[in-house]
């Protein structure tokens, strides 16, 4: 089984989670933020990795530690249960519509993390939620996870949709990459090591 559980306290935040890279979707979000834990449930189902997920943080001064750390937290997991990478795709893309919005999402999981982001947002914020987030949260995802990550936005003129449509097209896209390859069960890279 292709798991790991990941306990990250900080002075900001205090996170323990689990994912199953072998999972179904199930997901168990509390983060304290509601908009963010929609769009995890979203991250969860999508690429069909089981997530459960429990965070606290000091959201009484905004929600950027809880969402960053919950991104640092969630990479490390994902590094911790690929383990040496034999045997996954490795690569993985998407093109995800969501009523007005169409994302792309091309990523690698690399180890060489970098982040690519073209999706501006129209609204500065979901409610209270701070568009500004959704990047935070896949450059934490992208550092920790060591995954090449582009996302692009193509169409989009409402943000919840924008949003929600990428966290879908990167879950979908994680979910090809991580997938076993029936026909290249070595490491996917003529470098010997990823």
């Amino acid at each position: 089984m292709r798991t790991a559980d990941i306990t990250r306290k900080t002075a900001e935040t205090d996170i323990t989670l689990t994912v199953n890279l072998d999972g179904t979707g199930v997901y168990d979000v509390q983060t304290g933020v509601g908009f963010f834990d929609h769009m995890l449930d979203q991250l969860s189902r999508h690429s069909l990795i089981d997530l459960t997920l429990r965070a606290t943080g000091d959201t009484h001064i905004d929600d950027h530690h809880t969402v960053e750390d919950c991104g640092i937290a969630i990479g490390q997991a994902l590094t911790k249960a690929l383990g040496d990478k034999r045997g996954i795709r490795r690569y993985g893309s998407f093109h995800l519509a969501m009523d007005d919005a169409l994302v792309r999402c091309a990523l690698d999981l690399s180890a060489r993390p970098f982040l690519i982001w073209n999706v501006p947002f129209p609204t500065p914020a979901i409610k209270s939620f701070d568009t500004e987030l959704v990047r935070e949260f896949f450059q934490a995802l992208s550092t920790h996870a060591g995954i090449t990550l582009h996302v692009d936005l193509i169409h989009g003129v409402n943000s919840h949709h924008i949003a929600e449509a990428t966290f879908k097209a990167v879950a979908r896209a994680l979910r090809e990459a991580v997938e076993p390859d029936p026909r290249s069960p070595g490491l996917p890279s003529t470098k010997g090591m990823l």
